[in-house]
């Protein structure tokens, strides 16, 4: 059976593509602005072709290996909730939203996904933009389906919710189910990351582990236009520092035989999770490598759409497609 094919735009470290990869697509395009990300991508994926490039600035008619293939995907930068009800005007996330609609003008896939917040399915907070897509992917023949999922119903070891639009050529459309959880049990962040914490030595890495027994918050990726990199706001900070984790920096190593873990100590006491275990919890492989400097390399993790959700939904759309 032959790939199918996909374009995906703002890819970031991959995730999305990843996943997708995994469940039997071939990329003819990934684009990102971001230089880090890029190097991201073609350190771990030399023969993908990767453009770097501002997606409101890209000409699909330069480049058509674009054209004519099975799925856009596109991870974007996360839109801020009920942000199109409360002022005139478009920020720059909700133009990328609308710049991607677009591109289905010129790639003409067989179907589409976008994946945000959660709450970019619902037809009030986001009503400009469900009524933008509607008008123009009807007028391309697509059926919308608007649902969301939780990254750990998949497998992923955090509470990670995400809004996600498929709009699929009608003729397809009715084959098409949304993913069902994979998982009965989630993975909990101690089960996840306990190989990794036993790696150099760490006496105290399966009491921590037995610890943290639920998922992990979501990851926060941050904005370019602030500091280094946290773990999240002050409630998901509460949340890391329930599981024995100090959530206010990143590890630049992990714990060795000498770290003495010791939560009655405050924050000074907990152990702090590296970028490389930051990006495990976002559901990457071990072996996937992350680009740049920390806070650069934690922003690309942060940022990303786990991998596992991208190989469901790519699964899904690919019954659809086949069918």
């Amino acid at each position: 059976m032959s790939a199918l094919t996909f374009v995906d735009v703002c890819a970031g470290a991959g995730g999305l593509a990843l996943g997708l990869e995994w469940a039997g697509f071939e990329p003819a395009l990934l684009l990102d602005e971001d230089a880090d990300a890029c190097r991201t991508l073609r350190a771990n994926r030399p023969h993908w072709n990767v453009l770097q490039a501002d997606l409101l600035d890209f000409d699909p008619s330069e480049h058509p290996e674009s054209h004519d293939v099975d799925l856009l995907s596109a991870g974007l930068p996360r839109v801020k909730s009920n942000a199109t009800t409360s002022r005139a005007g478009w920020s720059k996330e909700e133009e990328l939203l609308r710049a991607t609609v677009y591109l289905a003008h010129a790639v003409r896939p067989r179907a589409l996904i976008i994946e945000n917040v959660p709450t970019l399915i619902d037809p009030e907070g986001f009503r400009d933009f469900h009524e933008f897509a509607r008008a123009e992917l009807d007028h391309l023949g697509y059926e919308l389906c608007w649902f969301v999922l939780n990254a750990a119903d998949f497998g992923v070891p955090q509470d990670r919710k995400q809004g996600v639009l498929v709009a699929i050529e009608e003729k397809w459309f009715q084959a098409f189910r949304p993913p069902l959880p994979t998982m009965i049990h989630r993975v909990s962040l101690g089960e996840a990351l306990a190989p990794s914490m036993r790696s150099r030595g760490w006496k105290d890495a399966d009491r921590w582990a037995a610890q943290a027994v639920d998922v992990a918050p979501t990851l926060v990726g941050g904005s370019k236009n602030r500091g280094g990199a946290d773990l999240g706001p002050t409630g998901s900070k509460r949340k890391w520092e329930k599981m024995g984790v100090n959530a206010h920096t990143l590890g630049d190593e992990i714990p060795g035989e000498g770290f003495a873990w010791n939560p009655d100590l405050g924050r000074e006491g907990l152990v702090k999770i590296t970028v490389g275990q930051a990006a495990l919890i976002q559901g990457f492989p071990g072996t996937w490598e992350i680009t740049g400097k920390k806070t650069a390399r934690y922003r690309q993790v942060g940022h990303a759409s786990p991998p596992p959700v991208g190989e469901a939904l790519g699964q899904a759309v690919a019954r659809a497609l086949r069918s």
